[in-house]
């Protein structure tokens, strides 16, 4: 699906970043693993490699400038060219709006939506001059449904979401395609420090479950799974779009 193709993803060190990174390598990509988290970073390139893939890490904080520049640069240098992007790199904090400082609402816009930005604004002249690419943004469902708790990054998969469609309509002449994921909760680390803070953790667990249509959340390989199609000439009419992954969480009023 993705043979000898050139992907970048950032935050591959775990959750959806790592797993989509290992597809993509299964599926005959040449990984760049983008993350600011060495150690972890490092691990993801390694049981790549390890399992007979190709891949590279480079430290990268998405928030910076200079550091995405260099990640793509470093890309080119390594592997002559840029297929794909997935920016995937976010950072949550609980926080209700007016109980959000500037602080926090500055630290998750700087790497869920300014870290968008920025990975788009340096491949998408390398994806030109290679006439196209494909670029897959991931959002969340809370991008189009709201969360009392999460004021600023509703605010910011939001911003995900529409610089996609911007993105997807700006360049596709290019031949540039430009799609989002939007998935509801998966099984991620991060997803079980939350539950793991609550007192009684399983309960926690399977109420957000009853939420579901399907009655559980989801795996991050089957979110990489979906970025895989996007990214792959298997969507090649498919650009503006944003990919609902939720097991049925968002179909249902009450």
């Amino acid at each position: 699906m993705l043979k000898d193709k050139v992907a970048i993803v950032t935050g591959a060190g775990s959750g959806i970043g790592k797993a989509t990174a290992e597809y993509f390598a299964q599926q005959g990509a040449k990984v760049v693993v983008a993350e600011w988290n060495q150690e972890s970073g490092t691990q993801t390139a390694d049981s790549i490699t390890k399992a007979g893939g190709e891949a590279i890490f480079c430290h990268t904080d998405v928030s910076q400038a200079s550091q995405v520049e260099a990640l793509v640069q470093k890309t080119v240098a390594q592997f002559g060219g840029l297929n794909i992007l997935v920016n995937n790199a976010a950072v949550q904090i609980l926080a209700k709006l007016a109980d959000t400082t500037e602080e926090v609402w500055d630290r998750i816009h700087s790497v869920n939506l300014k870290g968008v930005f920025l990975g788009c604004k340096y491949a998408i002249p390398v994806m030109q001059k290679a006439a196209g690419g494909a670029i897959v943004n991931i959002a969340s469902v809370l991008g189009l449904v709201a969360d009392p708790d999460l004021a600023a990054y509703c605010a910011a998969k939001g911003g995900v979401i529409s610089l996609t469609r911007v993105a997807a309509l700006t360049y596709g002449p290019d031949k540039i395609r430009v799609n989002c994921i939007c998935p509801g909760d998966v099984e991620t680390p991060l997803v079980q420090e939350y539950f793991d803070k609550d007192p009684d953790p399983a309960r926690l667990r399977n109420e957000i479950y009853s939420k579901y249509a399907l009655r559980r959340i989801a795996s991050p390989q089957e979110i990489a799974k979906a970025t895989a199609f996007l990214a792959s000439d298997d969507s090649s009419f498919v650009t503006g779009s944003a990919m609902v992954i939720d097991g049925g969480l968002t179909i249902k009023c009450y």
